[in-house]
């Protein structure tokens, strides 16, 4: 793919796998001892070890290359915007907030950069919007000191399938053997997060044998809600924050500034938050004409003034539906619970928590599975240290739920959106264990959690002891039929030779015992249908009992239903039933 061919070597010695002849005569004389030690414990007649391969030293110049090809059906991307979007890096604007997916900003300028660095080659990128009748095709890479696009090839070309969206092609150095279960294992926490969309993963091998496609299926179209840009919260600004934001501002006085440009800060608030400044500072001062000094004074009294706590209508969350969803569709557990917190705050900044819990399911290891995701991206690296691994581990006490913590399979999946999450690391791949309020909400959502599924589990656990008492009943059933026919048998008999009289209903039952009416089989069927009745309004009376005093309702929301579209959702946090309307010759029908 890159136009390396191998070559025959003239002077062996100049490779990193040659090997000198004391080196031969080192690992001669290594593979003698170990030989004569097999032979004599094979004399000795104890167990004979394997001698392992000696692995073949791999030169640096024997690199593995991939070409790695990522297609969506997004929105696509305009024709002349393409260069500028993948051959220049941008720094980007802290002017509005908003929860942003990844982590950097940098995207797929990261693979084209690595790209150049390991092969050299440009990327490919081909793109088409809908309603246009061609496709976009550029080639290009990137000049990293003048951060400029360098473009090989920019052109339209012609639409031969109904087609919007993005394809993006790279020719890079890696190494599948290593990270493949890191790349699935990637894939398949996507899957969970994301229901809503289908992610089909291909590698092709050059031998067919080593070939693999995987499909993680749509299951809902029930999307999270797009994140809203907001404003800064005052005390969550930093000083130099401050003075991009007077020097972008187009507002023209302080008292406006105030107003305008941050959230939770009203006419009356910001006027009372001037004459706390100083007597320097009046509301109709001109915000451009504020000293270094009098900007530090805003940005102390930011830090210890109070201020009511942002809401959370800018954050998208992935939803307690799409989560749970998301994990019986991945894992088939036996058991999941879900829960989603409401908006709190840390800095200045709103966050939401919803985590699950599940127990069982397949690929699944015993012990505790974690899965973590910021901003609906899933985090990989660097577990131990973050907030879900040290709360799972150290502050849920899963006994006390029923759960036995090492020969349990259990998966927790916490997701936290926010329009700063607190990483640490310069991978951002785990979020910090030193912030109270995310702690807090994290170990509260698993608790939910763990709460709904003790519920479940004593219900089981309540269920199988009563199929195990209708087992044993039903054991002995034959023995106490086969010992009461026994007795009425002889008390028919005494009655029948009058040396016992019985009145009324006790003889006429030993009269239908003496005419056979009534028979060990007879006996027997009826205690089974009183095992049976009897286990029946337990299971009845207990289900009743657990219906109305455990379960809490919960609300169902019903999708108005315009001219345009034929179908009624029916959904909460657990289900989504969808009523279609169907119109046939009769009339209109409706299809669940």
């Amino acid at each position: 793919m890159i136009g390396l061919v191998d070559r025959e070597r003239v002077d062996e010695e100049l490779y990193d796998d040659y090997e000198t002849a004391k080196a031969r005569e080192k690992r001669l004389a290594k593979e003698a001892r170990n030989q004569e030690i097999q032979a004599k414990n094979a004399a000795l007649g104890k167990k004979v070890k394997e001698p392992t391969p000696a692995k073949a030293m791999k030169g640096r110049g024997e690199a593995s290359f991939y070409r790695v090809t990522c297609k969506d059906n997004g929105r696509g991307m305009p024709h002349d915007d393409i260069p500028n979007m993948f051959g220049r890096v941008l720094s980007g604007t802290k002017y509005g907030l908003r929860q942003t997916r990844g982590k950097f900003g940098l995207g797929a300028k990261m693979a084209l950069i690595w790209s150049k660095m390991s092969t050299g080659l440009p990327i490919d990128i081909s793109s088409s919007m809908r309603g246009q009748n061609y496709v976009s095709f550029c080639r290009l890479d990137i000049d990293i000191h003048r951060n400029i696009p360098h473009i090989h090839i920019h052109e339209k070309l012609e639409k031969k399938e109904e087609w919007h969206g993005a394809e993006i092609q790279v020719v890079i150095e890696g190494n599948w053997t290593t990270y493949r279960s890191k790349i699935l294992h990637y894939m398949r926490q996507m899957a969970v997060i994301t229901p809503y969309a289908q992610f089909i993963f291909k590698f092709v091998s050059d031998t067919s044998d080593k070939s693999m496609t995987i499909k993680f299926a749509r299951r809902t179209d029930v999307m999270p809600p797009v994140p809203l840009e907001t404003k800064h919260h005052p005390s969550s600004v930093d000083l130099l924050l401050i003075k991009r934001l007077i020097t972008e501002t187009s507002k023209q006085n302080i008292l406006q500034f105030l107003q305008h440009e941050f959230v939770n800060i009203s006419k009356a608030h910001a006027e009372r938050l001037i004459g706390e400044m100083g007597p320097e500072f009046q509301p109709k001062m001109l915000i451009k004409s504020l000293t270094d000094q009098q900007i530090v004074r805003i940005h102390q009294l930011f830090r210890q003034a109070k201020f009511e706590d942002p809401i959370g209508d800018c954050l998208s969350p992935a939803g307690e539906y799409n989560l749970r969803l998301g994990i019986i569709k991945e894992l088939h557990p036996d058991m999941v619970a879900t829960y989603s917190g409401s908006a709190q705050v840390f800095e200045g900044h709103p966050f939401i928590v919803e985590a699950g819990v599940s127990l069982g399911g397949k690929d699944v290891k015993q012990g505790l599975n974690i899965f973590r995701f910021a901003n609906r991206i899933p985090l990989l690296f660097e577990q131990g240290a973050d907030v879900v691994t040290r709360t799972a581990l150290k502050r849920i006490n899963w006994s006390s739920y029923k759960i036995n913590q090492m020969q349990d399979k259990i998966g927790v999946f916490v997701s936290i959106v926010s329009t700063k999450i607190p990483f640490k690391g310069t991978g951002k791949e785990y979020i910090g264990d030193d912030i109270t309020e995310i702690a807090t909400a994290v170990k509260y959502a698993i608790q939910q959690c763990c709460i709904q599924l003790k519920s479940k589990i004593v219900k089981k656990m309540q269920a199988r002891e009563q199929q195990e008492r209708k087992r044993n009943l039903s054991k002995y059933i034959p023995n106490a039929a086969g010992a009461v026919y026994d007795v009425l048998k002889e008390m028919a008999q005494s009655h029948a030779l009058k040396k016992k009289r019985y009145e009324d209903e006790d003889a006429t039952l030993l009269g239908k015992v003496s005419t056979r009416l009534i028979t060990k089989d007879t006996l027997t069927e009826k205690l089974s249908q009183h095992v049976e009745q009897v286990d029946y309004e337990m299971a009845l009376e207990f289900a009743t009992q657990s219906g109305v005093s455990e379960e809490p309702r919960e609300a169902i929301y019903i999708h108005s239903l315009d001219t345009k579209s034929d179908f009624i959702d029916f959904s909460n946090s657990i289900f989504c039933f969808r009523l279609t309307r169907e119109r046939t010759i009769n009339g209109t029908c409706w299809t669940l």
